[in-house]
């Protein structure tokens, strides 16, 4: 059973800066709250979410109806516990659940299409430090991220040091890799080669870009995935036929997988947040924020941190995160490390496992 969360909207009441040098004016976040906040406020959590995820960590989610993307890890009793903690999860800037992106309409009174302005990884966590001066909060208990919400993890303990006591990252990088930028452009060029993507300005129209987005997902998909994950759940097994069609249906229980993860994320994600949040990725690098050495980013923090990696991970392998802990370390930071083994590849950290589990509850105590 899902916890009772409150779902609100921030308006930030001053203009965004941005790293491109424009702004966000009326800039919202989109949010969801679970548990109480202390009279001191200093047990709130702030779980930041990954590239297609959302708000809804441990709530149904109001399009699909599925339980939160990370249900089994928040709520009463579990690992983040809302008996105990302030959990705050929030939609980035730049996406499609309510918080400001290139759907939502400009002063203008249209949508921003693609005049929405090109964020970064920093850019989201400033939307989301506004969140928090909103909300009273001086410092996070801790900050826990995933993928693309441990980026954001690392960019607030690297730009507002003062702002987290304990940062945990998991599965994740300090800088996108060139393979990461090319299976990224790869999705992108899925979809703006839908001819209903109309140069970004299909709101107003009958059609949205759901082909090149539904490609876009399944190129992304499978990257998230690991060779042995996938061997063991289809192999070459055939969906529902005795032999090759001959043809190019789905043959394989494979294809007929990512074709079901395709179109159903073109029923909750907009193509234009997903070409302006993968180049907000791709642009991720924190050691070049900092004068080229990673370790700069940590100097003189006295946040704790722990970061965790999957030994089937190919996309933010556990050399990304050993990385990240040399320059910790360097940085004379308090840091400790896990390499888990799990068959599951870069997902592994959303699917059940009981030594994440583990290490999960032990760092945030």
């Amino acid at each position: 059973m899902n916890v009772a969360a409150a779902s609100k909207i921030h308006a930030i009441p001053h203009d965004l800066p941005l790293d491109s040098g424009q702004a966000l004016v009326g800039a919202q976040i989109a949010y969801e709250t679970y548990g109480e906040l202390a009279e001191d406020k200093s047990n709130a959590i702030l779980i930041c979410h990954a590239l297609t995820g959302d708000q809804f960590v441990a709530s149904d989610h109001p399009i699909t109806g599925k339980p939160g993307w990370w249900e089994r890890m928040v709520g009463p009793g579990k690992q983040i516990d809302t008996d105990r903690y302030y959990v705050i999860c929030a939609n980035v800037i730049g996406s499609c659940m309510g918080s400001t992106g290139p759907a939502s309409v400009n002063s203008g009174g249209e949508p921003y299409a693609m005049g929405f302005p090109v964020i970064t990884i920093r850019d989201m966590v400033r939307g989301l430090v506004a969140l928090l001066d909103g909300l009273g909060i001086e410092q996070l208990h801790a900050v826990v991220g995933g993928s693309m919400g441990g980026m954001q993890a690392l960019s607030l303990a690297a730009n507002w040091p003062e702002r987290a006591a304990r940062v945990l990252v998991i599965a994740s990088t300090a800088r996108h890799s060139a393979q990461n930028i090319a299976f990224h452009e790869v999705g992108r060029q899925a979809i703006m080669a839908d001819p209903a993507w109309s140069g970004g300005d299909y709101y107003a129209g009958e059609a949205s870009p759901d082909n090149g987005l539904a490609v876009a997902r399944m190129a992304a998909h499978i990257t998230y995935l690991s060779e042995e994950g996938l061997t063991e759940k289809f192999g070459r097994r055939l969906q529902d036929r005795d032999s090759k069609s001959f043809g190019f249906d789905a043959d394989f229980q494979v294809e007929s997988y990512l074709r079901y993860q395709g179109s159903g994320f073109t029923q909750r994600f907009d193509a234009n947040s997903y070409l302006y949040i993968t180049r907000a990725m791709d642009y991720f690098d924190l050691a070049e924020e900092h004068g080229g050495k990673l370790a700069n980013a940590f100097e003189g923090t006295s946040a704790r941190f722990c970061l965790i990696s999957f030994d089937t991970d190919w996309l933010y392998p556990t050399s990304e995160s050993r990385h990240i802990v040399h320059a910790l370390n360097a940085a004379g930071a308090k840091v400790s490390f896990v390499e888990l083994s799990a068959p599951n590849g870069h997902d592994s950290f959303l699917l059940p496992h009981d030594q994440l589990d583990r290490v999960v509850g032990g760092f945030i105590e």
